[in-house]
């Protein structure tokens, strides 16, 4: 069921104990000189849509939070941002309510990086009031990460920046915001983890394309297959938190 499009009676008649409450989250901001700035919205809408798509029965799909974490973007332009404490009471806000309605399973489902730190400071801090609620918190491509792996041709096999993976998922989902004659390598980019260790770098440090990896290999077809690979294990992922005992 899709929040937005449901009354309010219809909410509240969903069954509090066996309803996954999913919120999807992403971001605006610079991707590269080829992708959209709402990359990362647009694959968080279509994945979220396509997994309640198959369990609009016990899924409660609330509107995709478009805002990121993204202060690590400023610097290349054309980003916008919500900083840390702000965003993390953000999302605690926004699940807030329900929780306080009585629905007892959520799963924050992200779709961009900078959001991985403090989508689990809020879920941390929401479990601390809400002991008894099931409250999970993941990346579609931590989730799905030998789907996209074994479609990826470059040497990067993960989920990068305005990457190949990114480039084919957006290829197939909307192929008219891909600026295709500014699709090139953005191979020589800086990681952020070295021998195990965080490295703090901002993407201009990492990137100067504001891109990582190889956009210029991405297909169309290629897109099409990990989008349906990443829906197929989400929605195991949805299956499995709906099975999941409740904490006591």
């Amino acid at each position: 069921m899709k929040f937005l499009n449901s009354t309010a009676p219809a909410i509240r008649a969903l069954d509090r104990q066996q309803t996954l409450v999913v919120l999807p989250t992403a971001a605006v901001e610079q991707h590269g000189p080829h992708l959209p700035c709402g990359t990362d919205t647009l694959i968080s809408d279509a994945i979220a849509d396509a997994v309640e798509a198959q369990a609009a029965d016990c899924v409660l799909r609330l509107p995709t939070q478009w805002i990121g974490a993204s202060a690590h973007h400023l610097r290349l332009g054309a980003t916008l941002d919500c900083d840390l404490p702000t965003y993390i009471q953000l999302l605690c806000q926004t699940l807030q309510p329900l929780l306080e309605m009585g629905f007892c399973r959520f799963l924050i489902l992200n779709g961009h990086g900078g959001n991985i730190d403090p989508m689990r400071v809020a879920v941390r801090q929401l479990q601390s009031q809400w002991p008894d609620r099931l409250l999970a918190a993941a990346s579609y491509w931590s989730i799905a990460e030998a789907a996209i792996a074994d479609r990826l041709t470059g040497e990067d096999k993960a989920v990068g920046h305005a990457c190949e993976a990114e480039t084919a998922l957006i290829l197939h989902l909307r192929p008219e915001l891909v600026d295709t004659a500014a699709v090139e390598s953005a191979m020589g980019w800086k990681p952020d983890a070295v021998e195990g260790m965080f490295i703090c770098r901002d993407m201009k440090q990492r990137t100067a394309a504001g891109a990582t990896g190889r956009p210029d290999l991405a297909t169309a077809e290629q897109g099409r297959q990990m989008f349906e690979g990443i829906v197929d294990r989400v929605s195991v992922a949805v299956d499995r938190l709906l099975a999941e005992p409740l904490p006591s």
